[in-house]
């Protein structure tokens, strides 16, 4: 296959996974249509984009793997993908340690980013698949070894945002 119809193959992948969460964010407004949803819409709105983010994660695993495949021989690719996913999945630990540090504060405008560190824990179940998906995909051990450990960072700063959230109720 050309390289044409490669990228082509990826970015239809891509569409198709936005018009699928599209369809789901279409139906789940469908299914809590009520007085509730206009009166805390901003609350709907987050949750709209949370399902939008979760739908177009598990539909776009097709043309990302397709990506990673077609990247296989590409070792600079693997590189470069290796030590981003590592640096990012560092500020998944950095963001798991201001939201502990600051669940607990008194309220006022200090440590602030500890609220905004909430959005980047949001992500990081979609950033782990993405690492371990890179990480099967990877053609050489070092690569894979990177990737995997940047999905175990994800998943540790998850799960202590998880176990966070579930000792304050």
């Amino acid at each position: 296959m050309r390289t044409r119809g490669k990228i082509g193959l990826v970015v239809a992948g891509y569409v198709g996974a936005v018009l699928v969460a599209c369809a789901a964010v279409a139906i789940y407004i469908a299914f809590t249509n009520s007085p509730a949803r206009d009166a805390s819409s901003g609350m709907y709105a987050f949750g709209d984009s949370l399902v939008f983010l979760a739908v177009f994660g598990l539909a776009s695993v097709p043309a990302t793997s397709a990506a990673f495949f077609f990247l296989r021989p590409h070792s600079w690719f693997w590189r470069i993908l290796s030590v981003l996913a590592l640096a990012v999945a560092a500020t998944g630990l950095v963001a798991a340690i201001l939201y502990a540090a600051g669940r607990n504060r008194p309220a006022g405008p200090g440590l602030a980013w500890a609220d905004y560190s909430i959005l980047r824990l949001i992500i990081a179940p979609l950033l782990a698949g993405a690492a371990f998906l890179a990480g099967i995909l990877a053609p050489d051990r070092r690569f894979r070894i990177a990737m995997f450990i940047a999905c175990v960072i994800e998943v540790a700063a998850f799960v202590s945002f998880v176990l966070l959230l579930i000792s304050l109720y």
